[in-house]
């Protein structure tokens, strides 16, 4: 899920993901339905540019979870969302996980990152300068940097 829209604007949500349930060979329908639901984008008529910018990245993450994927990568997931919306995305990300599946994510909330990383991987300029458990990570001087 990237952290810009990665959609078509001019196509409605309902649009947007029976078309790419269509693409990934899913029942479109069943597909669509499922997911607006999961994650409450609202089911209207207008195009998904008109859409808010936290229903917009709710929108990607419907995308992102068509044919209930293994793997996860989210980019800045929360940025546009609600603390209620936040939530419901990291339980989204949970039942991933639950099933045996990764979620990978790019944050710059050190609270987010203390709630649902299991293990953390700090980038500078390029750079691994820290991969540890979270636990680790509290501990080392790159925390100093980051906080």
């Amino acid at each position: 899920m990237p952290q810009q829209p990665a959609f078509y604007a001019r196509l409605t949500p309902r649009e947007n993901l029976e078309l790419f349930a269509r693409l990934e060979g899913l029942d479109a329908k069943s597909e669509s339905d499922r997911l607006l639901s999961a994650v409450a984008v609202p089911d209207e008529r207008k195009s998904s540019a008109d859409l808010s910018g936290g229903n917009q990245q709710r929108l990607n993450l419907a995308i992102a979870l068509l044919g209930r994927p293994d793997v996860l990568l989210l980019d800045e997931p929360t940025a546009a969302l609600d603390p209620h919306r936040r939530q419901a995305l990291w339980d989204i990300a949970g039942q991933v996980r639950d099933r045996g599946g990764a979620v990978v994510f790019v944050t710059q909330n050190l609270e987010e990152l203390a709630r649902a990383a299991d293990r953390v991987v700090v980038l500078l300029d390029g750079r691994v300068v820290f991969d540890g458990t979270h636990e680790e990570y509290e501990h080392s001087p790159e925390a100093d940097v980051f906080a």
